[in-house]
């Protein structure tokens, strides 16, 4: 299976310019660990990033839009190469980039579903949003809740309707955040509940592919302790593998996405090790699917 590795890096955090960072080096850990060779194909590296002499001062929404074009531009390239798409590196607000991407690839009739593996379920607009950062509302932007100039840049043309949304772990969101997300037709499931195979297997029956995505937050904060929203309670290494397992063999996945490993700060060791011991049986597992469903 050839893959199409975007390598983000960002000069603000969860969608605001900040304090300056350090270069997230998460994916140098990968390149060193061999890890994409998991996927027995050719593998091509493009980097997206955006540096801090591009910032639009007062305005993170044109920051997002603008690496988001970038980054969605490469998915792209790679979708029409027959690659399939990993992004690595960056944050959540990659997710609107990354379907930004597929639909330019696949054309905007294609019907994508997403998985969001999160402890969060980032479906926040600015009326429900509590401190107004965009990290935390990439899902309701992709959903066509809100932001739309950000959506636009990354070229989604079509908005991915609720129905083919699937929230996995989402144990932590704020009240209005989760009135909208029961009033919608999103699916949430636990990552080892009984309910998540049907949910998974349903929304690979009605969709023509798959977008994964993955933030590391997801993890037991012990795992991860260099994120910085990490929420007691979560799942270990082993789990998170079971769960992505059932949505590779289902053949449909066209794209998958691990960020926020925040690797520069204290303790990074740490969440590159998950990072990694996750990242490559999944490689693994998505790349035995795509030869199944080939024969």
């Amino acid at each position: 299976m050839d893959l199409q590795v975007v390598e983000v890096q960002i000069a603000y955090r969860y969608g605001r310019p900040g304090p300056r960072l350090l270069p997230t080096p998460e994916w140098v850990s990968y390149r060193e660990a061999g890890i994409y060779a998991a996927a027995g194909g050719d593998v091509s590296i493009v980097q997206a990033s955006l540096g801090f002499d591009e910032l639009v001062e007062d305005d993170p929404v044109a920051d997002v839009s603008l690496l988001g074009g970038r980054i969605a531009a490469a998915v792209a390239d790679g979708v029409r190469a027959g690659r399939k798409p990993v992004l690595v590196g960056g944050n959540c607000t990659g997710v609107p980039a990354m379907v930004g991407g597929l639909e330019q690839g696949h054309g905007p009739l294609a019907r994508i579903g997403l998985v969001w593996i999160d402890a969060h379920a980032d479906f926040n607009t600015p009326t429900t949003s509590s401190d107004g950062l965009l990290g935390g509302m990439p899902v309701a932007t992709v959903a066509g809740l809100c932001q739309p100039r950000w959506r636009h840049a990354t070229g989604i043309e079509a908005p991915i309707p609720t129905d083919r949304i699937l929230m996995v772990d989402v144990r932590r969101m704020g009240e209005a955040e989760r009135t909208i997300v029961e009033a919608s037709d999103i699916t949430v499931a636990g990552i080892d509940s009984p309910e998540l195979g049907p949910a998974v297997a349903r929304l690979a029956a009605e969709t023509d592919l798959i977008y994964v995505h993955l933030d590391l937050d997801v993890l037991d904060p012990e795992l991860v302790p260099a994120h910085y929203a990490r929420e007691p309670g979560g799942p270990g290494v082993e789990q998170v593998v079971a769960a992505l397992e059932l949505m590779f063999d289902t053949g449909r996945v066209g794209a998958f996405a691990l960020v926020s490993l925040y690797a520069v700060a204290p303790e990074g060791d740490k969440s590159i090790a998950a990072a990694i011991a996750i990242l490559g049986p999944a490689l693994v597992r998505w790349a035995q699917a795509e030869t199944k469903s080939s024969r």
